[in-house]
């Protein structure tokens, strides 16, 4: 199983520069439509992966699959977009030169012990008010 998720947004090519910059992956499609994000390092040939992290795709484009959500709805209550990186004190920077709004700034998790993921976190919320979380990978944080 590889998980595929998929945000909508109000503008895939802003987003996917966004993306890009703050995770280091690349575009694996491109357009004002829909946008597939890849990490190279996770290239499956075996499995015909392309290393996909996240997909992008327009509000007002339904590609013969219907609307995939309303826009003057809240977006994403309750939905959290959470990313290990292994990079998380350079991650924190990009956040700063990206200027992305954050959520709760860099953090232990948990904050004492050696319980839980014990792993540093930073949430931030991407160009359309997604909240996105970059973790450092688990047991990072007793290091």
């Amino acid at each position: 199983m590889r998980p595929q998720p998929l945000l909508v947004c109000r503008d895939v090519e802003a987003a996917s520069r966004f993306y890009q910059r703050l995770l280091g992956c690349k575009s694996a499609h491109g357009g004002r439509e829909y946008e597939r994000l890849v990490d190279p390092k996770l290239h499956h040939t075996e499995y015909g992966s392309d290393g996909l992290i996240l997909q992008l795709h327009a509000w007002e484009v339904d590609h013969h699959h219907g609307n995939m959500g309303d826009p003057a709805l809240p977006i994403g209550n309750g939905v959290l977009v959470w990313f290990e990186v292994d990079d998380f004190d350079a991650a924190v920077a990009r956040v700063a030169e990206l200027g992305a709004t954050i959520v709760m700034a860099p953090h232990r998790n948990p904050p004492e012990g050696d319980g839980g993921p014990n792993h540093r976190e930073i949430w931030i919320k991407d160009l359309d008010g997604y909240t996105v979380v970059l973790a450092s990978p688990d047991g990072e944080a007793s290091r």
